[in-house]
């Protein structure tokens, strides 16, 4: 096709391209393209850089009025982070570090088409009200593959939300779960369909996504999402029939609130590294085409040296124990089947501690409950922070999954809830944010 024309549909190209053209950027600056990349990085998804998907969501003024974040841009790639003034939202180092680890894997390898990114040692400064300074960035050749996707459809399935309300209502809700399955399954074996091929319930309002870490089971009014996977549309259709007829059964059970379900295709991502040579880019404006040279690719990628490996230990005298939301802040996100976690230190002072108790294995751990793969840990030590990358941790991912955070967006947040052991001297610590079990511990300590 000569012209698509598309939903949304946004990559740092966007901002790179211009950058290139308005300071005659050439291929071999690759420090100024990684930070042009970051500038897209950092624009890409609209407001979330500008508070809207802040940790710190008190901080925030407003949201009806979120302003979208704009660059600033100097030839020498470094950039200011602004909005539109007079706009709600919140440009600081927190916002602008968040977006910053959102879906990046590893950051001393960040891959792009045009140049491979270093972003383990970019600095971010208030300049400003609303007003960041972000350099630092260094590039180094692209890779000499390519990223290609295709999508595969892989049968049908069905989510339904029904409510349940009264005493007890989760165990309602988690026997009405089991009990629907089994429904099912009789229902597919007797009329010849193959059983099916995955089953996903979870109760919200009882905390079910946090798995063994969860808090209450004790609401009085649950919503249940029920999901089914099978190879055929009509098994789907045949068990959704039953559904409403089955609900009459159930204690507690209100009105779904978006009617029966209707079996829809299940569609995987396929994502492949292919040879770049095997593309000649043409470029074409008015019909004329326009000369292009590709970049020297570097086969394969080098591995950032880390510095922070040779770190010593951290120990913690007089201990008293937090939520790890008491010394940092995140940002979660996906990537195809994978979850990635980015977490800062509020203040450098407790970065060695994070190292130290936030390891690859202690992450793994707090998510064993939905990750299946390995967990890889890295280190940004420019913006005091580590990225974690939770392999097969979102049962397939995107449209695939049939769980009700596909993208692994609440992942931060409940990672926030991890205890942590800090020293009791940081009780008075500036760096201390202040939420309740900190004014507790407090209080408990005098």
């Amino acid at each position: 096709a000569e012209l698509v024309i598309t939903g949304r549909c946004v990559d740092s190209a966007l901002a790179l391209g211009p950058l290139l053209h308005e300071f005659g950027w050439g291929i071999e600056d690759l420090d100024a393209l990684s930070q042009g990349s970051l500038a897209g990085h950092l624009l890409e998804c609209g407001p979330q850089s500008t508070g809207g998907l802040l940790t710190d969501w008190q901080d925030v003024a407003s949201w009806h009025d979120i302003g979208y974040p704009i660059a600033e841009c100097r030839s020498d790639g470094s950039f200011v982070l602004t909005k539109t003034e007079g706009t709600g939202g919140l440009v600081d180092v927190r916002s602008a570090a968040e977006q910053l680890l959102y879906e990046i894997g590893d950051p001393g390898a960040y891959l792009l088409p045009d140049v491979t990114c270093d972003w383990r040692h970019v600095d971010l400064t208030q300049v400003g009200v609303d007003r960041v300074e972000v350099k630092g960035a260094t590039g180094r050749p692209p890779p000499a593959t390519l990223k290609a996707c295709a999508q595969v459809l892989d049968g049908f399935k069905i989510t339904a939300l029904l409510m349940i309300g009264g005493r007890d209502a989760a165990a309602k809700a988690s026997r009405l779960g089991r009990e629907f399955e089994k429904r099912a399954a009789r229902l597919l074996e007797r009329d010849g369909y193959a059983a099916l091929r995955a089953v996903d319930v979870e109760i919200l309002g009882a905390e079910s996504t946090y798995g063994p870490h969860a808090r209450t089971a004790h609401g009085r009014e649950v919503v249940i999402k029920i999901s089914m996977h099978h190879d055929e549309r009509t098994a789907l259709a045949a068990v959704v029939r039953e559904l409403g007829s089955f609900a009459m059964a159930v204690t507690g059970l209100t009105a779904g609130g978006r009617g029966l379900p209707k079996p829809t295709p299940l569609v995987r991502l396929r994502s492949y590294l292919i040879s770049r040579d095997r593309f000649a880019p043409t470029i074409y404006v008015d019909g004329d085409p326009i000369p292009y040279e590709e970049p020297e690719p570097l086969a394969p990628v080098a591995p950032p040296d880390d510095p922070l490996r040779k770190a010593e230990p951290f120990s913690v005298d007089d201990p008293v124990e937090l939520p790890l939301h008491a010394i940092a802040h995140a940002r979660s996100g996906d990537k195809g089947a994978d979850a990635n976690i980015g977490v800062r230190a509020r203040h450098p002072d407790f970065l060695p501690l994070l190292r130290d108790q936030l390891t690859a294995d202690a992450v793994a751990g707090w998510f064993a409950h939905r990750a299946r793969g390995s967990v890889e840990r890295y280190e940004l030590p420019g913006v005091d922070a580590l990225n974690f990358v939770l392999r097969d941790a979102l049962g397939g991912g995107g449209v695939s999954s049939l769980r009700f955070d596909p993208q692994g967006k609440a992942y931060a947040q409940q990672l926030l809830d991890m205890p942590v052991q800090i020293p009791k001297a940081w009780l008075s610590h500036e760096g201390l944010t202040e939420i309740t079990e900190v004014e507790a511990m407090r209080s408990s300590v005098k």
